[in-house]
């Protein structure tokens, strides 16, 4: 029987320690759901690389790889740096997925954190939000963050009626955070709180603790709802063969 295709999680990649700790929760959780342990490919500053992954498992004999970008938008590393990558010859059929923006899941575990933030903050509700992603200057590379923006105004209008989630960016998009954070305080807001739409610890992160924001939200990687995407991009992988891109060498 032929062995289950290898997942491999593509990372961004960062010098921050915790973001492999965050990261490496994200394996267990996918782990201990499906029994798959998924082998980690960076995109920057962290080894190894998602190319010296895919060409270790290929030098290794593995029948297969699957490719999940852990990543929340569709700027230049999903549309182009993956596939680049994933489309280099080599002795190992690799399937490439999408990555983790639009699914309801995001949204669901920016809730989850949103809560736990605010709890910390000494209970209560924020009276207005942030949502914080990392920021593309390409053509639909923020279209992720939209819908996150969109599908946790829907969740958070449902459990407390009106209250402005208005989208912010780290970097190579506007609104920066700390602008956002700051024209809500200055029309009334209080109670401002950042759902943090990134994936792991980094400067992005350490910066949003600046911002002068009520509440900050921890990242999303090692939310359980992160895992399950993951898993549901991986499965649906394994049973089509129609986006194989790998090429035998």
């Amino acid at each position: 029987m032929p062995s289950s295709p290898t997942l491999v999680l593509a990372v961004h990649g960062s010098a921050v320690p915790a973001a492999a700790a965050t990261v490496g929760r994200l394996c267990d959780a996918v782990e201990a759901m499906s029994g798959v342990r998924p082998v980690v490919g960076h995109l920057d500053i962290q080894r190894p690389s998602l190319g010296q992954a895919l060409d270790h498992l290929a030098q290794a004999a593995r029948e297969r790889a699957v490719v999940v970008p852990l990543l929340l938008g569709n700027g230049f590393h999903r549309t182009i740096d993956i596939p680049a990558l994933v489309a280099k010859p080599r002795p190992l059929p690799v399937s490439l997925t999408a990555g983790l923006a639009g699914e309801q899941d995001i949204a669901l575990a920016l809730y989850g954190r949103l809560r736990e933030a605010e709890s910390l903050a000494g209970g209560g509700r924020a009276d207005a939000v942030v949502v914080a992603s990392a920021g593309s200057s390409r053509d639909g590379g923020n279209d992720g963050a939209r819908t996150a923006v969109a599908q946790l105004h829907t969740l958070l209008e449902a459990e407390r009626g009106t209250v402005p989630v208005l989208p912010a960016y780290c970097s190579a998009a506007e609104p920066t955070v700390p602008d956002t954070v700051q024209r809500l305080r200055d029309a009334g807001y209080r109670r401002v709180a950042v759902a943090t739409h990134l994936l792991a610890p980094g400067r992005f992160t350490r910066a949003l603790a600046g911002v002068g924001a009520w509440a900050v939200a921890e990242p999303l990687a090692d939310h359980p709802r992160v895992a399950r995407v993951v898993l549901r991009r991986y499965e649906a992988a394994v049973r089509s063969e129609v986006r194989v891109v790998g090429v035998a060498g």
